[in-house]
């Protein structure tokens, strides 16, 4: 029986089946987490003056049971203002850096969290990232999937970079 809980939150086209969430999940897991998935099923017409509001509609059931981690990609990363408001831990992959709102509320954060980025994702700032926190994991040429130019084998390489961090983190 695990004794911590997570909830992973999904990005627009990016689910909880994806390689990311597969194996932060099964790290996750594997140090005593019990993982619930959200799934959703976005609005195509779902703009970014709704998106925190929709965001939050969907994670905060999942949020009845005790829980002690979010780890949200992208589009999951509207969920930044619940794990503020809740004292919650979380790792945000390919978080919306370009984004007012979700700066503005990681910044109010009391509990520490990992943010996950690739120089090559338009909505990454690395500058950002490192003066919100210390716990940042940047990948040199990783787009928004964490994908590496060049042999698939280096974007395998970064799934693992990227769960060490997550391990390291939650530890």
């Amino acid at each position: 029986m695990a004794d911590r809980r997570a909830v992973l939150i999904p990005g627009r086209g990016y689910d909880t089946r994806a390689p990311l969430f597969v194996h932060v999940g099964v790290a996750l897991r594997r140090l005593g987490f019990d993982t619930h998935e959200v799934t959703w099923q976005v609005p195509r017409d779902l703009g970014g003056d709704r998106a925190a509001p929709w965001v939050a509609e969907q994670v905060t059931p999942a949020l009845g049971e005790p829980t002690d981690l979010l780890v949200g990609k992208s589009l999951g990363t509207f969920a930044a203002p619940l794990a503020a408001d809740r004292g919650l831990r979380a790792v945000w992959l390919t978080p919306l850096l370009n984004r007012a709102d979700v700066t503005a509320a990681l910044s109010r954060a009391s509990e520490p969290f990992l943010l996950v980025g690739g120089t090559a994702d338009q909505l990454w700032d690395g500058e950002v990232a490192r003066r919100l926190t210390p716990h940042v994991l940047e990948i040199p040429g990783a787009d928004h999937s964490m994908l590496v130019p060049g042999p698939q084998a280096r974007s395998a390489e970064v799934l693992g970079r990227v769960c060490t961090a997550v391990e390291d983190f939650v530890r």
